[in-house]
């Protein structure tokens, strides 16, 4: 395993992030799974040099967040392990009871360290933007929370391009923590964060730390063009359905399973190791409720794609509408 700075800071992460959305109950995912079944994937993670993990509140209504404080835990110290999570879901009921007012952020970091039973997150993002808050507000909360040392870092997800230079300019003008990572859509069938995104975190010093580099399975191979579907997750999740329904999308899971084909590897190896090589790229957060999930991820961090086979990847892509954002 290779590890690299997050973005400008000083942090140091694994190339590889380990998400746990998956882990915690079958409250929200039928896919998910809880910590008895996960934790044999963390410990493997950890042996294979994976020390960053994500997490969010909202994620199993906050069971994620317990199972990943308890695992975690049992396999590293907590200087060894970095650990982010995110704020913005509803979490409560009531006209605050999600967001990013000064008072819902507040009360939220305070709930999710509950949960994972730490002092500090090493990273604590907002998980989308908040059109109905100043950012001002939001920043200004965000930097109470670095100065009270629950947070080392903070980071933002997907948003629009003048969102996010918004909140860093507003952050710099006032003196307060500006964010050193996005946390975007960003795959082979949805590659939208090339036209601005992206090139402004380069600008910027910020690390690209991508969710859904799999899309979702789909370029696993866990859908097919004719409506075939093969996991747990592919039958239950409309979000896939949502994100992904360009018949164009399968032209790009083609390319890549002919490459993987030719390597001799799983598709999901030749997907991620596309996205490894990216610039800007510092971790993609992928996923993991097999054991095999995790392998192909660890492989991929090793493989190196020819320029002959990137080309290959890349032809049938075609744009999309703007989606992951809200």
């Amino acid at each position: 395993m290779n590890y690299v700075n997050l973005g400008s800071s000083g942090l140091r992460v694994s190339r590889i992030c380990m998400g746990m959305m998956g882990f915690g109950n079958e409250s929200e995912r039928a896919w998910a799974i809880d910590e008895d079944a996960a934790e044999p994937i963390v410990k493997a993670a950890v042996e294979g040099g994976v020390t960053f993990f994500d997490t969010a509140d909202t994620y199993s209504g906050g069971a994620s967040e317990v199972a990943t404080g308890k695992l975690v835990s049992k396999f590293l110290t907590r200087d060894e392990a970095v650990i982010a999570t995110k704020v913005f879901m509803p979490m409560t009921p009531g006209e605050n009871g999600g967001g990013l007012s000064r008072k819902y952020i507040l009360s939220g970091i305070d709930a999710s360290l509950r949960r994972l039973d730490m002092e500090y997150v090493d990273l604590y993002q907002i998980h989308r933007w908040d059109p109905r808050t100043p950012i001002e507000e939001t920043m200004g909360a965000l930097q109470e929370i670095v100065q009270a040392g629950k947070a080392r870092y903070i980071g933002a997800s997907s948003m629009f391009s003048w969102q996010f230079a918004k909140a860093q300019y507003t952050a710099e003008k006032n003196g307060w923590t500006k964010f050193v990572s996005m946390q975007n859509h960003y795959n082979l069938i949805y590659r939208e964060e090339e036209r601005e995104m992206i090139p402004l975190c380069l600008d910027q010093g910020v690390g690209c730390i991508p969710w859904s580099p799999l899309a979702r399975g789909m370029l696993a191979g866990t859908r097919t063009r004719d409506g075939g579907r093969h996991t747990t997750r592919s039958t239950t999740d409309p979000f896939t359905d949502y994100l992904y329904e360009q018949p164009t999308d399968f032209d790009v899971v083609e390319a890549v399973q002919g490459v993987a084909a030719a390597r001799g590897v799983p598709a999901a190896q030749v997907a991620l190791a596309w996205l490894l090589s990216r610039k800007g790229v510092t971790a993609p957060i992928v996923g993991s409720t097999k054991l095999h999930h995790l392998e192909d991820a660890l492989a991929a961090e090793e493989l190196t794609l020819t320029d002959d086979e990137v080309e290959q990847l890349e032809k049938p892509y075609a744009p999309h509408p703007v989606l992951g954002h809200f």
